[in-house]
This record gives C-alpha cells, structure tokens and sequence, in this order.
C-alpha cells in the first residue's frame, strides 16, 4: 500500500504539478527569530505558502539578510545546518521535506526490474554521471525487526556518493563512561568497525537502509535502523547486561587476539581471580598474571614479576595512570590493590603503545572501577587473614559518583599460633585504602580523580621494626573537540617509602629510611581522520625527587651519628606519535615514535674519575659541584615502536614487532629476591640509562566458533647498560654508588605458548614458557667482570615454565577450580671448596649463579559457591574454600649455607611448606 501511494504522488507530482523556474525576487531580513517567523514574514510579502510538520522546526532559530534573492537562495541557507529539504510547486506552494528530497522526475532504468524491486534496490545500480535517489522500502525482514529507526543527513543533488561517513560517541548509559573496543556490525553485510579508547568510532555507510548492532562484553546489544543520506553522527547510549544464563557466550571481542595489530598484550579483569585459588583465599590479579606465559616472579615471598627475561625494575605498574612502586603487600603474597575497587589489567609485554616508557619490559596499565550514578552498592569479603569492603556512591544522580575502598589484615593472631619460638612475638600486619571520583561535566567533558595509601608492618625479629608504603593521586580531565579528536589531560603524583626502626639490647638503636617521590603532567590527543587510521599523539613531563637514604639515633643513649645520603633529582620529558593503519582488510600495522629525554639536576656534588677506568678510590679526581635545578648530565634518543598484523582467515593470523626503550631509573639490590628495601637510583654522571630493544613474532589461531584461542609467540630481547652489584657491595646509605655496581649487557629469548577455553562448563587455559635470561659483564679489568666475562644465567632465569588453570561448573551455584604451576629452579651461587690461608678458614665459591635451587611446583584447589539468584535480595553471597599447595610441598625460597664446626652445611627455606586451606566470604549489596 505504501509504494503504491508512493508511485502513485510521483506521477501526481511529475504530471499535475511541475515546477517552474522561479525567478520571484525576495529583500527580508531577520535576526534570531524561529524559522516558523520568517516563513510568516515570507508568506506576508509574497504569494508563497509554506506546508510542513511543526515537530520539524521546535527550537530552530534563524538570522538573515537578503537584497533581491530568489526564494531557493534564502532556503538554502536557511535549511544549510539541518535535515530539511523543500519542494517548489508552480502555485507557489513550498512543501518541505525531512532528510529526502521530493523528485518530479524518475531516473533513467526505474522500470527495468519492477517497481517493488527498484524501490528497494535502486541505489545499488546507479547510472554515470546521475543522482541516484535514496529510497527506502519495507521488506518482510525489517517488518518483523521492531527497531528505531533514525535518518543521518540530508539528500542532495551535489551529493550522490558510493559511501557516507558515520561518526559518533558510546557510553555505558549507567556510568556515563566511553565503551573501548566495541564492536559496531552492519546486519547482513561484511562492513564494521571498533570503538576506540575513548569510546570514539567512525564506519562508512551506502546510502540508505543500514541495520545497525552493537556488540560488547558485559553491554546489551543494540540495534537501530539507520537511513543515511550524507555524512553525519549518531550516538550510542548502552545498557549494561547482566543476565544469569545456563552459559554464557561472549561475543564481542572474540577475535580481538588474532585481530589486534600489536603483540604481546593481556587483558585479566578482576572478575576472573575470584575462581582462582590463591595463598589464603586473596584475590590478585598479579599472581593471576605470573600463571600466563612470559610472566614470573622469583618465588613465593619474593615481591616484584619478571617479564620475557626482564628485571623487576623494566615494569611500569600504573594504577589509573598513576605509577605504584611496590604494588604488592607482604613480600608479593597479597596486592596492594582492593580487589573489589580494581576493575582489571591491561599487560603490554610485546609492543608497548608509543605513550609509555621510561620502564624496558612491561606496561602494567590497572584501571579502577567507574561508580554506579544511579544507587549506592557496596561489596565486601571476609577471610582468615584479611577483609575487604568497597562502596559506590551516587553524588550526583546520573552524573557523578564516588567509590571508597578499604582493606586491612590480622595476621598476627597466626604468628603467635606457631611453635616457633622465633615466630611467636613477631608481628605482621598492612592496609591500603582507596576512593576515585567520577564526573561526567557534559556529553563532552568528564574528569576522574584516584587517591591511593597503603602501609605494611612487620618485625620478624623483636628487635627491629620494618615499614613502608605507597601513596599516589592521579587526575585525569578526558575532552571531546568534535567527532574526530578528543584528548586526555593527565596529572599524578606517586610515592614510595620504607623505614626500618631498630631497638636492640646495645646503645645502637637508629631510625633508617628512605623515599621516591615522582610528579607527572601529559597530554594525550586522539585523531580520527577516516575509518582506516587512528592517531595517538601527546607530550609528558616527569619530575624525580629521592631521598637515598637517612640514618637517625632512636633514643637519647643512642650512639649512632645522624647521617644522610644528598637528594636527587631528575626530569624526565618525552613527545609521542603513534598511528594505527588498516592497509587492507587483512594487513594491519601500528606504528609509533617516541623521544625521550632524561636530565639529572642539582643540587649535587658529583664525583670525577679517570676515564677507562675503574671507579674507584684510586681513580677518583675530585668533585663537581651543581646548583639547584643545574643540569649534571643529559640522556635520551627515540624509541621506535612498530608492530605489523596479517590476517590469513578471520580466525588465523600472523604478527611481528620492533621495540625499543629508554630506562632512566634502578634499583638497587643485592639480594637474590626483591625486597621492600631496595632502593631506586636515577641515571647521573656516572650511572648511564637503561637501553633495550626486543623483536617479535608469533601465530594467533581461534577454533570452534572463537571457544578456543591457541597462540605461539616467539621474541628476542637485547638490553645494554643493565645495573648489578660487585661482590661484597654495599648499597645502602652510600654516597659513593658507582663503586659498588657495574653496568653490562643483557639478552633473553623465549617461546611462549597459550591455549586458552573460554566458555562452557569447563573453561581455563593451558600455559607454557620456554625462556632464557642471562647478562654478560666484561670489562677490561678484573674488577669489572664477572664470571670471567662470559654470559651467566640472571637470578630469575626459569628456562620451564608451566601453569594450568580450570575451572568446572557443575550448576549455576557450584565450581571447582585447579591451578597448578611448575617452574625450573632459579640460578644460586654455591660455595664449592674451602681453603686456609695464614691459619685462617675460607669458603671458595664458585661463578655466579652456575647452580640452581630445586623445581618449584604447586597444587591448588578450591570450591566456589555463589549464593541463590533471586533478584529481590540485601545482598547476593559468593563463598570461596580452598587449598593453597594441597600437596605440600616444600619449595625452596632461598638456599643458604652456615658454616658449623668445620663444615659448610646448606639449608633451605620455605615460605608454605604445608597445605593451606581457607575460607572467603563475600557479599554484593
């Protein structure tokens, strides 16, 4: 009926009514008056009448000034910014149109296939150098597909393109918040596109009917019926979509690890840890981390990840762009992070996008969670050793929110529980506490502001007391300009801080501490030209101030002298490009370059030595004295980043980079763990910066409808300049620094492989690492090499690397999960021989890290129960019983050796040697 009324008002159009050239002549002007008054002001001075909707024309205003203009001048003007189009009869009648136009003509061919199938189909065959008219026509297909229906743009005669660009803006609709990495399809057809960090997509369209869908992880889908007649821009507000389903099928995203152009990235949302079984029933998304490939750490009670052969100083762990130092409580057992406040991880261990640096190995990018705008929700845990709760709290309704976190541990109650002695009177115990604020000012503007404390006590031996703590803040203003750029102004402060309080029997009793205090500002801008290309660009400044070391007398009879090590400081600075280009649909890249530049400032006294030779006391010239903010030396160059993706099937694909980095900064240590007591040391005169450079490739292939993820990823790593200790250093508290380290290279190579279930009743993955790290120091003089100058393995060089995690859900209520983990024993240095010179004895030991500790492998277990799903409840439960290393084992976590009556004895030590089981419960409300 519809196409019959249709053809039929063309034909009463072309024959009855057809328009004349009109060559009336007009003079009005008028100044922000509704477009309803002009058409008044019109209708009084000439014969015209108009014929339109009022609901076309609510809020439009208008301002003019024509001298003698024709009636199609003045509309053309007045109709430039909307949807509106007009219509001329020869008596003087303007009929207005919206979006269309109204044609007293058909194109040539019109009949060739029949009415209804060229009313449908018109626009797919236009002829040369002919406007093609956009028509829409109703199939049975969009009958039954009850959708809105929105009309983008206007027709026009000037127009007639093959393809029209949409643009817009997706936000969760609850929070306010851009949606990244969204997929936008259009039904039927092979065209789609993703949303960008910031929410941002743009997809060209054939002119006319388009069905829209939208898909995402954890958002409803979402369709709309899209008519387009030009360029133009819809925006997307998105419920979140939570449902409680026999299975659930995720499927946006599902091809993001073979289709993703850079290498080497993990997202792990905090979510997944809760079926994890971990030491003492915690939630950690990092130890979630070391169970992926290429991720480790030293050991249990060790603190700190090594990444594909990587110091633990080469990761940046950044919490809402604010970077933590020590992201762990405990000696790494616990994060220092509120589970139920940490929205997830996104780990960069292969291509590191071109706005980071300063670190060689990793990005560890931690978001926290937006807070509901809508209803106040809280979440909370109690366990044997900690409780947790978090709360979200609507400020203003549908505009701003704030989250409060807090944590605290009561592990002492255990200590005093054990029949060590030694054990008994020590003392173990931390917290962190956490809020964000989220405003969303307009549809273009919103801002996030994050605060972060957490401290750790704790005295192993009764005569000492040892502390330190984290502190950040972290601001971020996020701007829209229009459709194709928005930015990110970002502002963060960090600190990190330990002390060591020391009461002994003697008159020695001190107070010894330390700090690193940083203060970053940065732009980040993002440019969409087109839907091949999206830009990232931007500046960062980065102020260093540290404190190496203070020593003060605890008490009045204290002996010890008040001493401290001179402050340093340092700015860092870095300008960035990055773009990422789709060449073809299925070649990929994404390229960047970043300079950077480090410069050490004053005040400060810096020590001269010979050149070519060892530093020490007896090459030493003198000093250098620097005034506040002088420049002792500077450090920098570009950092390329490159990364290429080629897609064989949808489903397969192959990926290589190039990266190379800057390391301004270094720890500190000799021990052959991380310990909260190592200390950060910036580049000076004397200690050159970290350089590196790593290289890529690797096979990505999904199987059975994206269920399954397979991957194999293979890279090189080269690195120059890396800092460790001499023999019998010491570090703390010396303001002679340089004579104690020694600077050399660094290589590591590995294999890593993934296969990864990600849906079903059982569902985990399968890791394996096959890696090698090993450093080299040769210098041309004894003092400066070790090991003979050869390669020798670093202390976290695990050549296997196994893990195993699944989880089976036997109902909707009960799972069970396994994790077991399986790694090759670190490097240690053994001693091997003892000798006597002059009546005294001596052990030989032999090179450094030449033998290992025994294999590390671990069995957890655990049960999780969720409470009923009735949706009217105060609070929905969630139980968690597990065991941690269910079969005892006792895995070394150093080796040391005591010399006892004329022998030299080893001994091992052990953080868990026992089963630990335990028991979580936690509540949403």
């Amino acid at each position: 009926m519809k196409r019959v009324i249709f053809v039929f008002y063309l034909f009463f159009l072309g024959n009855l009514a057809m328009a004349q050239q009109d060559t009336t002549k007009i003079s009005i002007s008028f100044n922000e008056i509704s477009i309803e008054s002009v058409f008044a002001k019109i209708e009084e001075s000439t014969h015209y009448q108009f014929y339109y909707l009022n609901d076309w024309l609510v809020d439009k205003s208008a301002s003019g000034n024509f001298k003698e203009a024709t009636l199609n001048q003045i509309l053309d003007k007045l109709f430039k910014d909307t949807s509106l189009n007009f219509y001329v009869l020869n008596d003087k009648k303007v009929i207005l149109s919206k979006n269309n136009i109204i044609y007293d003509e058909l194109p040539g061919g019109f009949f060739k296939k029949g009415i209804q199938d060229t009313l449908i189909t018109i626009s797919e065959a236009p002829q040369e150098n002919i406007f093609t008219p956009v028509f829409y026509g109703q199939n049975s297909t969009d009958e039954i597909l009850e959708v809105e229906t929105v009309r983008i743009g206007k027709e026009s005669l000037r127009n007639g393109q093959k393809n029209y660009r949409l643009s817009g803006y997706i936000k969760n609709l609850e929070t306010g918040r851009p949606i990244r990495d969204l997929t936008l399809l259009v039904r039927n057809g092979k065209i789609g596109t993703v949303t960008n960090v910031d929410g941002y997509y743009e997809i060209d369209l054939p002119p006319g009917l388009n069905i829209l869908e939208t898909k995402a992880l954890g958002v409803k889908s979402q369709q709309k019926r899209v008519i387009i007649y030009s360029d133009g821009q819809l925006d997307f507000d998105l419920e979140e979509g939570i449902e409680q389903l026999d299975e659930v099928v995720v499927e946006a995203d599902q091809r993001k690890n073979v289709e993703e152009e850079i290498t080497g990235t993990t997202i792990i949302v905090a979510e997944e840890s809760k079926d994890i079984p971990l030491v003492l029933g915690e939630r950690n998304i990092l130890s979630v981390a070391t169970k992926l490939p290429g991720i480790t750490n030293a050991g249990e009670g060790a603190t700190g990840l090594n990444v594909r052969g990587g110091k633990t100083d080469q990761n940046l762990v950044l919490l809402d762009n604010s970077v933590i130092y020590n992201p762990t409580h405990f000696f790494g057992i616990f994060q220092a992070l509120n589970p139920f406040v940490t929205k997830g991880v996104q780990i960069y261990k292969g291509n590191i996008p071109v706005e980071f640096g300063g670190r060689l190995s990793s990005v560890f990018d931690i978001s926290t969670i937006d807070g509901n705008k809508e209803k106040f929700t809280g979440e909370a845990s109690i366990g044997p050793v900690t409780s947790n709760i978090a709360l979200q709290i609507p400020i203003v309704e549908e505009k701003s929110s704030l989250v409060i976190g807090g944590r605290g541990a009561y592990s002492d109650w255990i200590l005093r529980s054990l029949e060590n002695e030694d054990l008994k009177n020590s003392e173990a115990s931390f917290y962190d506490v956490i809020a964000n604020y989220t405003h969303e000012i307009d549809e273009n503007n919103s801002i996030k502001a994050t605060g972060h404390y957490s401290k750790d006590s704790f005295s192993i031996t009764t005569d000492s007391l040892h502390q330190y703590s984290n502190r950040l803040f972290s601001l971020e203003w996020n701007h829209r300009f229009n459709e194709k750029n928005s930015g990110h102004l970002l502002f963060n402060n960090s600190e990190y801080a330990f002390e060591i309080d020391y009461d002994g029997l003697s008159n020695n009793d001190f107070n010894l501490g330390y700090s690193i205090d940083e203060t970053e500002l940065k732009l980040k801008l993002n440019y969409l030209p087109d839907s091949l290309h999206t830009i990232d660009y931007g500046l960062s400044a980065k102020l260093y101030s540290i404190k190496p070391g203070y020593i003060e007398p605890l008490g009045s009879e204290s002996v010890i002298n008040s001493s401290s090590i001179p402050k340093e400081r340092g700015l860092e600075a870095a300008i960035f490009l990055g773009d990422n280009f789709q060449v073809t649909e299925k070649l990929g890249l994404s390229a960047g370059i970043r300079y950077s530049l480090f410069a050490a400032l004053g005040e400060s006294e810096q020590r001269n030595y010979i050149a070519d030779q060892p530093k020490n006391e007896g090459t030493f010239l003198g000093t250098t004295s620097y005034g506040k903010n002088e420049v002792i030396e500077t450090y920098g160059g570009p950092e390329i980043r490159a990364s290429a993706r080629y897609l064989f099937t949808p489903d397969f694909s192959v990926k290589a980079s190039y990266n190379s980095m800057y390391q301004y900064i270094h720890t500190l240590s000799n021990t052959t763990t991380v310990s909260p007591i190592d200390t950060w040391k910036l580049s000076d005169s004397n200690i050159e910066p970290q350089k590196g450079s790593q290289y890529s490739l690797g096979f990505f292939k999904n199987f059975d409808d994206n269920n399954y993820e397979l991957s194999l990823e293979g890279y090189y790593k080269k690195s120059t300049d890396i800092l460790d200790f001499k023999t019998g250093a010491q570090l703390l508290l010396n303001d002679q620094i340089e004579t104690e380290v020694l600077q050399g290279e660094g290589r590591a190579y590995g294999l890593e492989f993934l296969l990864r279930k990600n849906s079903g009743r059982i569902n985990g993955w399968l890791g394996y690492t096959y890696s090698r790290s090993e450093i080299r120091f040769d210098g041309q003089f004894a003092e400066e090499r070790i090991n003979e100058g050869a390669y020798f393995p670093s202390n976290y060089d695990k050549p296997h690397d196994l893990s195993l995690v699944a989880n089976y859900k036997f109902t909707r209520r009960y799972s069970a999960s396994v994790n077991f983990s399986y790694q090759t024993g670190r490097p240690i240095t053994y001693p091997i021989g003892q000798y006597n010179f002059r009546d005294s004895e001596y052990v030989f030991y032999s090179n450094r890290n030449e033998f290992r500790i025994p294999d590390y492998y671990r069995l957890d277990i655990g049960i999780n129960i969720e409470g009923n799903h009735k949706i009217k409840k105060f609070a929905h439960s969630f139980w968690n019983v597990s065991v941690y290393n269910v079969l005892g084992r006792a895995n070394p976590y150093s080796v040391f050796f005591v010399s006892e009556q004329g022998e030299v004895k080893a001994y091992k030590s052990s953080i868990f040697s026992i089963p630990i089981p335990s028991i979580t419960y936690n509540f949403k409300f």
